[in-house]
């Protein structure tokens, strides 16, 4: 028995959820997100609450009864709250800065790289050595602070790079004479 796919979702004032056979659809003050679930789950909408239920008692239905319940608990979270990566750039010269919607990184690269993000991503540069990524969806965050982040991983002998706020990085020995 899963037990994280047993409690229901509530659902928050200003949060509208829509439940059409597998489609599941939560709109909220952030934004809207769809999601179908798979055959094997079954999506139940009631007293202001959503429930999530295996179909069969088989192990993948098993499993996908406490994968669909995170989804859907976090697709509430994003449409009310939203989700956000931080990221830091560690490096002498290294900066980024926004160039209208899209984000311009200095790298230590010849040139400078311009990264468009997705729909519904939006990038906030507090300070130039630091990167805020937001959105609704937590996959789509999660992509974007990425394929940011792969432009310029940290390295281990300086640690220099783009890397997650709190990120630990292995410092590795350097050459010895």
């Amino acid at each position: 028995m899963s037990r994280l796919g047993k409690r229901p979702i509530p659902a928050p004032n200003g949060v509208t959820i829509t439940v059409k056979g597998q489609d599941v659809s939560v709109k909220g003050p952030k934004g809207t997100l769809n999601f179908r679930a798979h055959d094997d789950v079954e999506v139940a909408f009631g007293n202001g609450e959503l429930s999530v239920k295996p179909r069969h008692e088989t192990t993948r239905a098993r499993a996908l009864w406490g994968t669909t319940r995170a989804v859907l608990a976090n697709n509430v979270k994003g449409v009310t709250e939203g989700f956000e990566k931080n990221l830091e750039m560690t490096g002498v010269g290294y900066r980024a800065a926004m160039q209208g919607k899209n984000l311009q990184m200095q790298l230590g690269y010849s040139h400078e790289i311009i990264y468009q993000p997705p729909e519904g991503i939006t990038i906030a540069v507090p300070k130039p050595t630091e990167i805020k990524v937001s959105g609704v969806d937590p996959q789509v965050v999660g992509q974007a602070a990425a394929e940011i982040r792969s432009y310029r991983p940290p390295e281990p002998y300086k640690g220099k790079g783009v890397r997650y706020a709190g990120e630990y990085i292995r410092r590795k020995e350097g050459k010895k004479k």
